[in-house]
């Protein structure tokens, strides 16, 4: 077995007439730069070429998912998941290349690669939190769950609109000014008012006394006028669906629903319910017409 470290440039410079320090000298000054450069020559190859698969695998991934259609910033999206996951696949190679290079310079790396392991355990139990946060991060980007200027439920009271989405945690602020930090990973479900579509809900306690059928036709009256002078902020037509429910104290309860673009019901329903309880009022007040006998 030839336990020779030295090679080629090293035996022909002593068939040059060198000595062997001078043979070491000038192996050591052509040869390793050689490899570390071609080490960090493979390890940008291998980064762009990382980054090309990373981008097309979220690319099949966004395709397949339900919500690219209906969602056009899916692929803004796609764009910022690919282009984090290929920074720490592209961190993750010069890391080994920059090792590589430190061995072929005659470091002794193994105290260092021991080193790294042990604290690399030890953060990983630490950071096991901050590990599913950004796990949940990437999937709530990749899936376009939520962005911003939404108006989302995460559960436990924490409800408002999206005011910024990084990996780690989702800003929001609620209707009282409240701001929450919910980390992503403690995400176990969402309720998106502003994606695709909205629909205004409006519900008209008609009282016990309540002459049924005449609110009806003043409700239908309204709710015809509303969709003619709001047709800028509804997708479709408000639907008068009838009793909704009987209560000892409220009597009948009506229902209305008008489909909105994301986010305009809120608006859509403060204003439709304004007019309809107005036009109430002002039938009520307005006396009744006698049926000739």
């Amino acid at each position: 077995m030839n336990n020779d470290p030295h090679g080629y440039i090293y035996e022909l410079l002593i068939k040059l007439g060198l000595s062997r320090f001078q043979a070491s000298t000038g192996e050591f000054l052509l040869v390793r730069p050689l490899k570390i450069v071609l080490i960090l020559v493979l390890a940008v190859v291998l980064g762009r070429l990382a980054t090309r698969a990373i981008r097309r695998v979220v690319g099949t991934a966004q395709r397949r998912s339900p919500v690219r259609a209906a969602s056009p910033r899916a692929s803004q999206r796609g764009g910022t998941v690919a282009d984090v996951m290929s920074s720490l696949v592209r961190l993750a190679i010069f890391a080994i290349a920059a090792l590589m290079a430190l061995g072929q310079l005659g470091l002794n790396l193994a105290p260092l690669i021991a080193g790294a392991g042990i604290a690399g355990v030890a953060i990983g139990f630490g950071a096991q939190s901050l590990v599913k946060d950004f796990l949940a991060g990437l999937f709530i980007l990749l899936e376009d769950q939520f962005g911003v200027g939404d108006t989302i439920d995460l559960g436990n009271d924490a409800v408002g609109v999206v005011e910024e989405l990084n990996l780690r945690t989702t800003r929001l602020r609620g209707a009282d000014g409240t701001v929450w930090f919910v980390p992503n990973g403690e995400v176990r479900r969402v309720g998106n008012a502003s994606m695709e579509f909205s629909r205004a809900l409006v519900d008209v306690p008609l009282g016990k006394d309540g002459d049924v059928a005449r609110s009806l036709k003043s409700i239908h009256a309204e709710v015809d006028r509303f969709a003619t002078e709001w047709a800028d902020h509804l997708i479709d037509t408000p639907v008068v669906l009838g009793v909704q429910n009987l209560s000892a104290v409220d009597g009948p309860t009506v229902r209305i629903t008008a489909p909105t673009a994301p986010g305009e019901q809120y608006k859509v329903a403060r204003e439709l319910r304004q007019r309809v309880a107005d036009r109430l009022q002002r039938d009520a007040r307005a006396p009744r017409r006698r049926t000739p006998n």
